[in-house]
């Protein structure tokens, strides 16, 4: 039986090696040291900062800007982590354009805002070359707290907590941490490793016992974790894969582009890695937009993404969109998948155009397609959780859930708008909720 994924025209090796080598270098290369000066030198070091209040984490930004124009980039990023402990993550994939330097001063003033995010990948890479941790460990306080899932929002917690002096175990249903940061962020924006690195430099602080292949409902249920811990915070993601609901939705050549990305991200060598000659992308969101600029990169012909509202309701940021153009990537909005026609594999996907309001006008078109990935949206998965809000865990504050001693943040949890940075304050912020539950007088 023919593998679904190697359908006729998926084929692995479309561009040479050094070519497939260019593709994927970093998107942004770091600054050096005359760079991060010059940069530094244009923030005004506002006292009312704006970008603060535009940053989840609530980063000083003003402050470890100064700090690396003064020549001490070190104490910046201890300004930076102490606030958000994956500040070198964030500072590769943190939609900056629409946070803290769309809310520049320079940005209103020049339409060029400060370099905040690459001044942070500044600080950061600094320490973390240095192989120095800023933190150090408190004194053992004897509870014991399960973090379940190794992604931002867990991490996060769970290097806190630590901090704080709690024993830490941290659960993740795949063979190594990360959680999206890992395995669903375009291999352009994270290379070398990065993601790894930063899991090993922020497990320095102690404390902290990793058990991966061990997922929620499967190896263990949430009632045994909360009698063997005293806490529990759940940042376990969205694991499931909403489905397009289409006839032929199951043909050849069909599939989730969470998949194609972790695929890619884990992949050893890229000219491995089979892509369509024509490519359809389903969906406006960041995962779409990183789908779709990755099958270019790898060499698909022809790419298109397509979203069923105009490009203003688009999830993915104006930038993305527009790198995902510059990249050869065809951006068509107002279009709804109604069928995806093919004899076992998908030749074709067919499509109506609709308005804003998402009603119907009755013309259609087809767009060829030998690979089609779908990126309309994760759903929760897992069986006895806290009560739900909607689709996602209710919580209320600091990530408290309808469960006593049970703690949830990061995607899975509902009010979030699904990026690391956001993962990051909530997994801190709920650590800091446990921390004052356990420890009342302390």
């Amino acid at each position: 039986m023919r593998d679904r994924q190697l359908a006729p025209g998926i084929v692995a090796g479309r561009l040479d090696p050094a070519a497939l080598q260019g593709n994927f270098t970093d998107l942004h290369p770091p600054l050096d040291d005359h760079e991060a000066l010059v940069a530094a030198d244009r923030c005004y070091f506002c006292h009312d900062a704006p970008c603060i209040t535009a940053c989840p984490t609530s980063i000083d930004i003003p402050l470890f800007i100064r700090q690396i124009a003064t020549g001490t980039p070190e104490a910046a990023a201890k300004t930076i982590l102490s606030q958000n402990i994956l500040g070198g993550m964030c500072a590769r994939v943190c939609p900056t354009e629409t946070l803290c330097e769309e809310a520049c001063v320079r940005e209103a003033a020049e339409g060029q805002p400060v370099l905040i995010g690459r001044l942070q990948r500044y600080a950061t890479d600094t320490v973390m070359d240095q192989g120095v941790h800023p933190f150090t460990r408190a004194a053992p306080t004897g509870r014991r707290v399960a973090v379940v899932g190794a992604g931002p929002a867990g991490l996060a917690c769970a290097h806190r907590l630590a901090m704080k002096g709690h024993d830490v175990t941290l659960y993740d249903g795949r063979d190594k941490p990360g959680g999206l940061n890992e395995f669903g962020i375009a291999a352009y924006k994270s290379t070398d490793s990065f993601a790894a690195r930063e899991v090993d430099w922020l497990m320095q602080i102690g404390g902290i016992t990793l058990a991966t292949g061990q997922r929620l409902g499967r190896e263990m249920t949430l009632a045994e974790l909360q009698e063997d811990h005293d806490a529990v915070f759940l940042g376990i993601g969205l694991g499931g894969v909403n489905a397009l609901g289409l006839s032929g939705e199951d043909r050849e050549g069909m599939r989730d582009a969470v998949d194609f990305i972790a695929a890619l991200r884990q992949a050893e060598d890229l000219s491995d890695l089979p892509v369509g000659r024509d490519v359809v992308v389903i969906g406006g969101g960041m995962t779409a937009v990183d789908a779709a600029v990755q099958a270019k990169l790898l060499g698909a012909l022809n790419v298109t993404l397509v979203y069923r509202r105009g490009r203003d309701r688009m999830n993915a940021s104006r930038y993305e969109q527009d790198l995902a153009a510059s990249k050869g990537v065809r951006i068509v909005t107002n279009a709804t998948p109604i069928a995806v026609h093919g004899n076992g594999a998908v030749r074709e996907v067919e499509f109506e155009y609709s308005d804003d309001d998402l009603r119907p006008t009755g013309e259609r078109f087809r767009l060829a397609a030998d690979q089609v990935f779908k990126a309309i949206g994760q759903t929760l998965e897992g069986a006895d959780l806290p009560a739900l809000d909607g689709r996602k865990i209710a919580v209320s504050g600091p990530g408290r859930t309808s469960l006593p001693g049970v703690w949830a943040g990061g995607d899975c949890a509902a009010g979030g708008d699904d990026l690391t940075v956001t993962a990051v304050a909530q997994g801190r912020d709920a650590a800091e909720d446990i921390h004052a539950t356990l420890m009342p007088e302390g």
